[in-house]
């Protein structure tokens, strides 16, 4: 492990340019102008050069800028060998600049070599690379030993903090590119999840409704064939007319519950209750409900209440709604049915949610469904958190 650490690049991301804010790439490009005039202003500002003197001194220079630029564009893309050797010329170019007697380029060039190498290469190289930067400026130095170790300690320090400010915006990066995958993901899971939502309640309200009618318009079309009574087939109509009434009301309610448009579900147990003459009793102290818990309240009691007038005809119906401290129960029950056999016309009729379709429900949030015989009628107990 300490031998991948003395072999390993810093962050690459932290190092990309679209990585810097406009104003850090701003003061960036600004801060490398002053230096570049800085520099040529210290080399010819003399009148030093003359001449042919003139011409290889600004040579000199561009050769070392473009040395430089390549050290730079290599230590990014991180090829060390080709670094490695721009970082040589550029140690040499900051040799000639000094036997030229091109004093100030020479250190910048020097300077810059060791913080860059202590910035963007791996350990290992960049120590080396920095120490003959350094032992080079110390060399070719005129300065005292003080000023010497003062220079190149804050040079050192200045490289490990800018490795550190390196390393800490790649790791900023990388988060926020998880963050942003993670929000999508989460984005890409909530609409499967309404997608699926609304899927349920196209099935509950339209599948069977639809359904329910073509059997009864089917029955109507072979009773003509037949020469049926008219007074059967007109009974087969307007079952399926009903039927498409009820369908339709089921849908305003499906697309108000899809909008978060209800109402409070007391009242709505209430409607229904007496729609269906049913028995209503309200315990515990009534609250506001979460959507979810809501919709399956209202869909429960609405397939129980329509089980009962499709297979127990003519029995006695009683629903209950429970406010308990952190969840919400309804109770349906039926007493044994008058009639053996259901009604016709009420054989199809039903939302086509199902026992099934009420138990995943009341899974999804959390809760249970638990439905079956009971002294010769039938009950249904739904408990879900609210």
């Amino acid at each position: 492990m300490a031998g991948w650490y003395w072999t390993r690049w810093p962050s690459r991301e932290g190092l990309e340019r679209d990585a810097d804010s406009r104003p850090r790439r701003i003061l960036t490009a600004l801060g490398r102008s002053i230096l570049l005039v800085t520099v040529c202003w210290g080399t010819f500002s003399d009148n030093r050069y003359t001449g042919w003197a003139v011409v290889a001194a600004v040579a000199g220079l561009v050769a070392a800028v473009a040395l430089a630029a390549g050290y730079l564009h290599a230590s990014r893309e991180q090829h060390l060998a080709a670094a490695l050797c721009l970082a040589a010329g550029v140690l040499g170019a900051a040799w000639l600049a000094n036997g030229g007697h091109a004093f100030l380029l020479a250190d910048v060039l020097w300077y810059g070599l060791a913080v860059t190498a202590l910035v963007r290469l791996p350990p290992a190289p960049a120590l080396l690379t920095a120490l003959a930067a350094l032992g080079s400026y110390t060399a070719a130095s005129w300065a005292s030993w003080l000023s010497i170790i003062a220079t190149a300690g804050g040079l050192v320090l200045l490289g490990y903090l800018l490795r550190l400010d390196i390393e800490a915006r790649g790791t900023a990066r990388r988060l926020l590119v998880q963050e942003r995958a993670a929000r999508a993901a989460e984005a890409e899971s909530a609409a499967l999840a309404e997608r699926a939502r609304i899927a349920r309640e196209i099935h509950d309200v339209l599948a069977h409704s639809l359904s329910a009618q073509l059997v009864h318009l089917e029955a109507a079309r072979l009773m003509l064939d037949a020469g049926t009574d008219r007074q059967q087939v007109r009974e087969r109509v307007v079952a399926a007319r009903r039927m498409a009434q009820d369908g339709l009301a089921g849908t305003r309610q499906a697309l108000s519950a899809l909008r978060g448009e209800f109402t409070p579900v007391g009242e709505f147990l209430v409607e229904l209750a007496g729609r269906e003459r049913a028995g209503l009793s309200v315990t515990g102290t009534p609250r506001p409900l979460a959507a979810e818990a809501g919709l399956a309240v209202r869909r429960t009691a609405q397939e129980a209440l329509t089980n009962v007038r499709k297979h127990a005809p003519g029995a006695r119906c009683s629903v209950e709604l429970r406010y308990l401290a952190e969840d919400v129960e309804l109770e349906v029950r039926n007493t044994r049915p008058v009639r053996r056999e259901p009604a016709v016309d009420l054989a199809a009729s039903g939302s086509g949610y199902g026992l099934l379709g009420m138990r995943e429900r009341a899974e999804l949030l959390g809760g249970t469904l638990l439905a079956g015989p009971e002294d010769g009628g039938w009950r249904v107990l739904l408990r879900v958190p609210a």
